[in-house]
């Protein structure tokens, strides 16, 4: 008798990245981070797949009860002729309404906001992690120099002394 055939649950693949905001950890100190669908244009979805994204001047806001990303620039495809995207258009967050709800609680905080740290792909939808944030001060930046400085010089020690 034959085996019967039995299937096996593809494995899941880890979130692939298609823009990280850099600057966002110097910058800013990082409190939450949400994960928010985001919605975009047949065009756009193209030019991300070709990794076109700059999130380096990127925010979010709220506007009428909806969470909205202003500042990301996503360079128009290069097909798509008169169909093409505005670059630099605002973009519609998707979230939970208690995720929302918790997102606007913390934006009435004074020196909160709301900035995306990357974009990626999740089971071929674009995903923007988001995460509240508060400015640092620029003597936090510079502390927090001193401790990667101070880290690289204890494992250089130790890597000599091996």
């Amino acid at each position: 008798m034959a085996k019967a055939a039995t299937k096996s649950k593809p494995k899941a693949e880890p979130p692939r990245n298609i823009a990280v905001n850099r600057k966002a950890g110097f910058d800013y100190e990082l409190l939450d981070r949400f994960e928010a669908g985001i919605v975009l244009t047949g065009t756009e979805i193209k030019s991300i797949r070709e990794g076109k994204v700059n999130l380096r001047e990127a925010y979010a806001r709220f506007q009428r009860g909806e969470l909205w990303l202003l500042g990301c620039h996503i360079s128009p495809y290069q097909p798509g002729s008169y169909q093409n995207h505005e670059p630099s258009r605002d973009r519609k967050l998707l979230l939970h309404k208690d995720e929302i709800a918790q997102l606007a609680e913390a934006l009435n905080q004074k020196g909160l906001t709301i900035i995306p740290t990357r974009m990626y792909f999740v089971r071929g939808m674009a995903k923007v992690e988001i995460a509240v944030a508060r400015g640092k001060k620029k003597y936090d930046k510079r502390a927090g120099e001193a401790e990667r400085d101070a880290k690289r010089q204890i494992a250089r020690a130790l890597r000599r002394d091996r």
